[in-house]
């Protein structure tokens, strides 16, 4: 992620801390490699982290001139395929000057000589980030406004030409969901967290109930209000972020996952017991998905949503699984044990309401 620095009193400004232990590498190396490779960089540097997310570290980097971010691989053994940040740069690349608005970027780079793993560099996008759903402390006319801009920036983002932008060698445009449940089940399984019941039943629903009906645009992945950073003042978006799971896919799961807090408590990260007055219902928000994109309705969401769950449950596991390892990107991953659990007992209940 990426916004302004430590800023107090203001709702939504990020929280930098100090690198973690596990997370350090050699801030004089990276800055002997930014004066050689990034044009206009000048030190001295001061690096701190962004706490939060759980996946791919993210540093903010302050010199005299300007402020970028540094988005890298964790350290330590990682599951095939994951935190893939060369992708992540590849799409934000790509989708410079579209009407999804991301940070500019300014080098990848993939000598693991230089910090230790494959990192790349972009400009810092001041604005706000709310990980809360609920949006607690903002006027409900702003988080109508807000909720409204990330279903419009959704839906652009599925209206991108993928080929046009020059991603067609992005991934396989068939047959994403029966690839991801494929993918998330190896993953699951590879992380080696304990037997969970629900998650073997769902690996056994989930292929059997697939829509035959298959689309392709550009998928996010991980769409959500914590990913994307709003104006400082407005309640517009200015850059999504975290896009490391991005490919070509189903635009339906990206929505879908766009969904879930309608359908968990608030005690796991979702809207239901939540103060609603400026946050539209789930159909209010399918309908303007469907509006902006040109579709009749979402026969499938209920699919999609338990497909979405699942997926989290499995990136779920595989964090803790960093954190019992010792090398998750926050220190607080280990409380994400009980989570996947849940997640993956929600997905089942629904899978099985469903039929």
């Amino acid at each position: 992620m990426n916004s302004v620095s430590n800023a107090p009193g203001i709702i939504g400004a990020p929280v930098l801390v100090p690198p973690l232990a596990n997370h350090m590498f050699d801030e004089a190396a990276l800055a002997a490699y930014l004066a050689a490779e990034l044009p206009g960089f000048a030190g001295p540097m001061t690096v701190r982290q962004f706490q939060g997310g759980q996946s791919n570290p993210t540093f903010h980097l302050h010199t005299p001139g300007a402020e970028y971010v540094l988005r890298k691989k964790p350290p330590g053994t990682l599951l095939p395929s994951a935190h893939a940040v060369d992708r992540e740069y590849t799409v934000q690349s790509a989708l410079a000057g579209s009407a999804v608005p991301v940070a500019p970027m300014r080098l990848l780079c993939r000598d693991d000589s230089v910090i230790g793993t494959m990192f790349y560099v972009m400009d810092n996008v001041p604005g706000r980030i709310f990980a809360d759903r609920t949006l607690t402390g903002v006027p409900a006319a702003d988080q109508a406004a807000m909720y409204d801009d990330m279903n419009r920036v959704m839906a652009a983002l599925h209206g991108v030409d993928w080929q046009a932008a020059g991603l067609g060698s992005f991934g396989r445009p068939q047959a994403y969901v029966a690839r991801q449940i494929d993918r998330w089940s190896k993953q699951y399984v590879g992380s080696n967290v304990g037997d969970v019941p629900e998650m073997d039943r769902l690996m056994a629903w989930l292929p059997t109930h697939t829509p035959k009906e298959d689309e392709t645009s550009i998928a996010h992945g991980d769409f959500r209000l914590g990913n994307l950073i709003f104006h400082m003042t407005e309640p517009r978006v200015v850059a999504v972020l975290d896009w490391e799971l991005s490919t070509l896919g189903h635009p339906l799961a990206d929505l879908a996952y766009n969904c879930i807090p309608w359908r968990l408590p608030v005690t796991m990260e979702g809207l239901i017991g939540a103060d609603m007055t400026g946050i539209p219902s789930e159909a209010e928000y399918v309908a303007a998905y469907c509006r902006r994109t040109g579709r009749a309705g979402v026969p499938e969401l209920d699919f999609f949503i338990v497909f979405s769950l699942f997926r989290w449950a499995a990136i779920a596991a595989g964090v803790y699984r960093r954190a019992l390892d010792g090398n998750a990107a926050d220190a607080r991953a280990l409380n994400i044990g009980t989570k996947f659990r849940k997640l993956a007992e929600a997905a089942w209940a629904l899978a099985e309401r469903t039929g």
